[in-house]
């Protein structure tokens, strides 16, 4: 199988590394090697952790895109969980990939603070995170996204995901 990039996108607390964890699951369970990189795990392995300006932010995007297509040109499917809040974030590690697949977990904002466990919304509002995709800086979702997943729990859309995966390349 030819390696591939999925790149699961959405706002802060959407449900992406939900999704992306069930997707490498489900891959793994049909025999489909895949690598999860979620960009929060990521973010704290790297030395010196980047940081969230606009530039630190662009350097992490570009950085966690090349790892992806590391892994994805050695055969595995490169699952990406993170927001990647410009299109052209997501536009230059898609021209890294050897097969491209975006997933837009399409969570509503509202919701999404509901369930923000690591409170990044109740910092954006007491003005210590002011660049918060979403409420501080602009979230452009996917103009024709693969696969839109409503929340992380969508099991239509893990099945598309997985499909759309397992196809040759």
């Amino acid at each position: 199988m030819t390696g591939a990039v999925a790149w699961v996108t959405g706002l802060p607390s959407a449900g992406k590394s939900t999704l992306a964890r069930r997707l490498v699951e489900a891959l793994g369970a049909v025999g489909t090697p895949a690598l999860l990189l979620d960009g929060d795990e990521v973010r704290h392995a790297l030395v010196p952790a980047p940081g969230h300006l606009p530039a630190e932010r662009d350097a992490f995007y570009e950085t966690l895109a090349r790892l992806a297509a590391l892994a994805a040109r050695q055969g595995l499917v490169a699952v990406v969980a993170a927001t990647a809040h410009r299109r052209d974030h997501r536009a230059r590690a898609r021209a890294l990939a050897p097969r491209w697949l975006e997933l837009w977990v399409r969570t509503p904002p509202e919701v999404c603070e509901t369930r923000d466990a690591r409170g990044l919304y109740a910092l954006f509002r007491q003005g210590k995170a002011p660049l918060l995709p979403g409420p501080g800086v602009p979230y452009e979702p996917p103009e024709a996204a693969d696969v839109v997943a409503d929340g992380g729990e969508d099991e239509r859309a893990l099945r598309e995901a997985v499909a759309l995966l397992r196809r040759a390349g």
